[in-house]
C-alpha cells in the first residue's frame, strides 16, 4: 500500500468481538504503521482515505477524531433537531456517565435554541444495533460522540447489521452441512488476500455455496470460484445469479449495505443470463458509493467444477481468499483417534491446494485461508500443524503489527471446530 499523503484525518474503529482479527484486518487494509491498538476495543487509524464500515467485516463502528471539543462541533451544525448518542469508552465509564454527558449537552444546546433527542444508553456504550436502527452517523443530525480518555470523535456510520442478516439468510441456496460462512467473515478474508489493493479479481477455490463469490461482487471486485462438487456450483451460481437480479427486483434490500434507500433504489445491475463461465464486465459511470452492487460498477464473475488439488485456473488471480475444507462437524469434542484421522484428510487436501496453486500465481499474491482448529475437552484449542511445511511449499506467513499472526481464531464458544486465519504470501 503506498504512503497516504499529508491531507490525513485520525479515526477510531470499534473493533469487533474478536479485536485481533479486526486489527489484522485493519493493517491491510490501511497498512500496519498507521494502525494503532489504543484500547482492547479501539484502533487509531490514521489516513486520507475516508474509511467506509461496510467494508470492514471485522469493525463494528468508524468515528472521526473531533479537533474541537464536542458542544464547539454541535454548536458549528446548523440549527434544527438534532438526536444525539454517546459512546463512553473512557476508564472508569458507566451508564449513568453517558447519560449524565449526552443531558448536559442536551441542556447546552437547548439554550442556543437546538432541539435535541437523547439516545438512552443501556450501558457506557451504544450497541451496534441501536447505533444502525437510528441512523446514527449517516447524517449531520444524526450523531453519535465517542468518548476515550485520549480522544473524542463523531461516528460515520454502524455496520448495517439488517443487511448483513439479509445477505446471510434470504439467500436461495443453502447448506447448513458444508457449513455456513458469515458474510462478516467473508469480507475480512477478502480484505486479508487483497491488502489494500481496491479492485482485481478475488479467487475462491472451496467456494461452496458462494459467500466469498457474494461479497467480493458487493466490495467492487471480480470473482472466480471453483469446488469439487457440481452442487456446490449450481448453488452459487444460484445465489450469484439472485445477488444481480433486475433492478426492479424483489430482494434489492437484502444485500444492500446502505441504509438511504432512495439511493439504493433503482441502481442494481439489469439480470445478467446465467453463466457457469463468466458475465460481461462493465465499468464504473456514475462514481456512485461503495459497498453496493449497482449498475456500471458489477464486476465479473466465473463459475468452474475443480478439485482445489489439481485444478488448472484461468487469467489474472489478485489475491485468495477461501475457506478450506473444514472436516467434519462436531457436537462435542472428538477423541484423539478420530481428532488424528480428521487432521491427516484435512490437512492433505490443504497442503495438497497449497502445492498446486503456488506455480499458477504470481510471487506476492497473498492468500487468506479459514482453516480448522478443533476445541479439546479442557477448552483449549487444537491446531492444524502445517506451519512447518509452509516454506517448502513457496510460502512466508504475514506478520502483522498489533498482533501475533497466531491469534487470528474465529470462534463462538459453543463451537468445536473452530476457524484459524492463515494469510500468506507467495515467495
Amino acid at each position: 500500500m503506498s504512503e497516504i499523503s499529508s491531507n490525513t484525518n485520525k479515526y477510531l474503529g470499534i473493533l469487533g468481538r474478536q479485536p485481533k482479527i479486526s486489527l489484522a484486518e485493519l493493517e491491510a487494509v490501511f497498512g500496519s504503521h498507521n494502525v494503532e491498538q489504543i484500547d482492547h476495543e479501539l484502533a487509531l487509524i490514521t489516513t486520507s482515505q475516508t474509511p467506509d464500515v461496510q467494508r470492514l467485516g471485522g469493525t463494528q463502528k468508524i468515528a472521526r477524531v473531533l479537533d474541537r471539543s464536542p458542544l464547539d462541533y454541535l454548536f458549528s451544525l446548523p440549527h434544527g433537531k438534532l438526536t444525539i448518542g454517546i459512546s463512553d469508552y473512557r476508564r472508569h465509564a458507566t451508564k449513568a456517565t453517558a447519560q449524565n454527558e449526552a443531558l448536559k449537552l442536551k441542556k447546552q444546546l437547548v439554550r442556543e435554541g437546538y432541539s435535541a433527542r437523547i439516545i438512552p444508553n443501556q450501558s457506557a456504550i451504544l450497541s451496534t444495533a441501536t447505533s444502525h436502527h437510528n441512523k446514527l452517523g449517516l447524517s449531520l443530525n444524526k450523531i453519535e460522540l465517542i468518548y476515550d480518555d485520549r480522544f473524542t470523535a463523531i461516528s460515520i456510520g454502524a455496520q448495517n447489521i439488517t443487511a448483513y442478516a439479509r445477505r446471510d439468510q434470504a439467500r436461495p441456496a443453502r447448506d447448513a452441512r458444508v457449513g455456513m460462512l458469515p458474510p462478516k467473515l467473508a469480507q475480512i478474508l477478502i480484505n486479508l488476500a487483497a491488502n489494500g489493493k481496491p479492485d482485481g479479481r478475488i479467487l475462491d477455490p472451496f467456494c461452496g455455496t458462494g459467500v466469498v463469490l457474494q461479497e467480493s461482487l458487493l466490495m467492487g471486485y471480480s470473482a472466480y470460484g471453483t469446488d469439487l462438487e457440481p452442487r456446490m456450483i449450481e448453488m452459487s451460481q444460484k445465489n450469484l445469479d439472485w445477488l444481480l437480479q433486475g433492478r426492479n427486483g424483489s430482494h434489492t434490500r437484502d444485500f444492500a449495505n446502505r441504509d438511504n434507500e432512495d439511493e439504493i433504489r433503482g441502481r442494481y445491475p439489469r439480470r445478467t443470463s446465467a453463466v457457469t463461465t463468466r458475465t460481461r464486465t462493465t465499468e464504473p459511470r456514475d462514481g456512485g458509493r461503495e459497498g453496493v452492487v449497482r449498475e456500471g460498477n458489477v464486476k465479473d464473475f466465473v463459475l468452474e467444477v475443480g478439485d482445489a488439488e489439481t485444478h488448472q485456473w484461468t487469467g489474472e488471480i489478485t489475491a485468495v481468499a477461501t475457506e478450506t475444507y473444514l472436516g467434519q462437524a462436531f457436537s462435542a469434542p472428538p477423541s484423539d483417534a478420530k481428532l488424528r484421522e480428521v487432521k491427516h484428510v484435512t490437512k492433505a487436501i490443504i497442503t495438497g491446494f497449497l502445492k498446486n496453486i503456488h506455480p499458477q500465481i504470481d510471487k506476492g499474491t497473498q492468500l487468506a485461508l479459514a482453516i480448522p482448529a478443533w476445541r479439546r475437552p479442557d477448552g483449549r484449542y487444537e491446531h492444524l500443524k502445517i506451519l512447518d511445511e509452509l516454506d517448502r511449499l513457496g510460502y512466508n506467513v504475514v506478520k502483522y503489527r498489533n498482533l501475533e499472526s497466531s491469534d487470528l481464531l474465529y470462534h463462538r464458544e459453543d463451537q468445536i471446530v473452530a476457524r484459524e486465519i492463515l494469510v500468506l504470501r507467495s515467495k
